[in-house]
């Protein structure tokens, strides 16, 4: 069972490996984007692990919709809003239970993805973060179905997420800034996509330690 500390660990690994990949992930966006997004994403993690330190909630639910109410208000960009909107709706679905299984995480994390689907109209092929996230989360699920520990599980989510974000270069972009770019899109990994891994591999990080 994964309890709000683990979730936090999640963050503050997440905070890790975003400062630590923040230049690259810049880079990606000046290519197809406002070059922003690895500073922008490391500043609102930053903050959201300061949230947590001067107050942490008691269940995983709670703090998760804690670190989607900073993300939203202290990530600039479009970037903020999707991630915000994804640690809130994940946050939701835990609701108030001071532990969550394998399972529920699956299913938080699903609707962590519809919420992003549904701000950004974002479907799998549209070159966005979805592209890691969808992924990931249908290989985490089937995992958990076969009865595999939340260690194997995340092994398998992260894979996903990393191919999936490879799977984002040569596609043209239909969603964001990177739309505006049209063919010239193609052959750039997509920033969202490649910040969703990272935040996915955090998770399989922390499970592993765990």
């Amino acid at each position: 069972m994964l309890d709000a500390g683990f979730f936090a660990a999640w963050v503050e690994e997440a905070a890790r490996s975003v400062l630590a990949g923040k230049d690259r992930l810049t880079r990606l966006d000046t290519a197809i984007g406002d070059g922003d997004h690895g500073t922008n994403l490391d500043r609102g993690l930053t903050a959201a692990v300061q949230a947590l330190a001067d107050h942490r909630p008691a269940t995983p639910g709670a703090l998760l919709v804690l670190v989607g109410g900073t993300l939203i208000r202290r990530v600039g960009g479009a970037s903020g809003p999707l991630y915000g909107t994804a640690f809130r709706e994940a946050g939701k679905a835990l609701g108030e239970e001071p532990e969550v299984s394998p399972g529920a995480l699956a299913g938080a994390l699903e609707a962590a993805v519809d919420g992003v689907r549904s701000l950004g109209s974002a479907a799998e092929g549209d070159k966005t973060m979805v592209d890691a996230l969808a992924p990931a989360v249908r290989a985490l699920a089937q995992a958990v179905r076969e009865g595999r520990d939340v260690r194997e599980a995340l092994d398998a989510a992260a894979a996903a997420a990393r191919g999936g974000a490879e799977a984002t270069v040569p596609m043209q972009a239909r969603k964001g800034r990177a739309s505006y770019l049209g063919p010239r899109s193609v052959g750039h990994e997509d920033p969202g996509a490649a910040s969703a891994a990272l935040l996915v591999e955090a998770l399989r990080t922390v499970a592993a330690r765990w």
